[in-house]
């Protein structure tokens, strides 16, 4: 069964928009977060508004949350965000390797002497601290996506798509068709990706190195669960889901707001709202209720 065009042009264009925010020039950022910023440091909800990542710790279950004021966390069974560490930096690229194990990217706290861009980050101990692994000063990752140790990440300082099968020490660096709003890795093929664009799904079968369309038609931001089931929620909250690995849609309930990051954990489902609240499916993306918030 198919589907009407599920995001408009115009309405993608607002989620990227959306979704590189505080991602601007660094003059921009450090006007927002000095003045406004201090301000939103006080109040949990304010740093709540800017979300970029979402990830859930396998074993733990424990949600986390990356913000534009740094990483939040809310464990099994609690439904309030708190800090995971006192380090207000910019996580932009965010993805749960594994039991402890986090990779970012992003921008540095205004007191941090570092770099505008940090490149590839790695955190060993959930999220508390976290070091340079790459690309200090020359990649902002906008979107980040893991599968053990194959990384892909899309570089908004150069349009590319960067790719490794070491963790991020070492990178291919690919041009894709159009700019890349969201991107998946086939959970039985990790050189397998699919990309949400502006020209609709992109398919890669080799690691981002060639390209074909797989639906021009359908965008937004993406979850890739099993096999054969692909998930994509558009900027107006609507989720369709996908049997056959992107080829075909069937529309679902809405989340219930405009998601601004999108993710799964074995069979249940997530997505941050604009407004902080952080939604979860445990159906299959047929309904949805708050998992936690500010």
């Amino acid at each position: 069964m198919r589907i009407a065009r599920l995001v408009p042009f115009a309405v993608l264009l607002m989620l990227a928009v959306t979704l590189a925010a505080c991602g601007g020039d660094d003059a921009t950022v450090d006007a927002e977060r000095g003045g406004g910023g201090a301000q939103s440091a006080a109040d949990g909800s304010a740093e709540l508004e800017h979300i970029h990542g979402l990830g859930v710790e396998p074993g733990s279950e424990t949600l986390y949350v990356a913000t534009h004021y740094g990483l939040f966390q809310a464990a099994k069974g609690q439904s309030k965000l708190e800090r995971a560490s006192e380090s207000r930096q910019d996580i932009m690229g965010f993805s749960v390797v594994g039991p402890r194990h986090f990779i970012g990217s992003g921008h540095p706290d205004p007191s941090q002497d570092q770099p505008p861009s940090l490149g590839l980050i790695e955190s060993r101990d959930r999220g508390r601290s976290w070091k340079n692994v790459s690309l200090l000063g020359e990649a902002d990752f906008h979107v980040l996506r893991s599968a053990g140790r194959r990384v892909y990440g899309f570089n908004s300082l150069t349009g590319k798509l960067m790719a490794s099968t070491d963790g991020g020490r070492e990178w291919r660096e690919h041009t894709p068709p159009a700019a890349i709003v969201d991107l998946a890795i086939d959970p039985t093929d990790s050189r397998r990706i699919i990309a949400a664009t502006e020209r609709g799904l992109l398919l890669s079968p080799d690691a981002g190195e060639s390209w074909r369309p797989l639906d021009e038609e359908i965008a937004g931001l993406l979850a890739w669960p099993a096999p054969k089931t692909l998930f994509v929620a558009d900027a107006q909250g609507r989720v369709a889901r996908s049997a056959d690995a992107g080829k075909s849609f069937k529309a679902l309930g809405p989340i219930g707001g405009q998601p601004v990051a999108f993710a799964s954990h074995e069979k249940e489902l997530y997505a941050a709202l604009a407004d902080g609240k952080i939604m979860r499916s445990t159906d299959g993306g047929a309904s949805w209720s708050v998992r936690a918030g500010p």
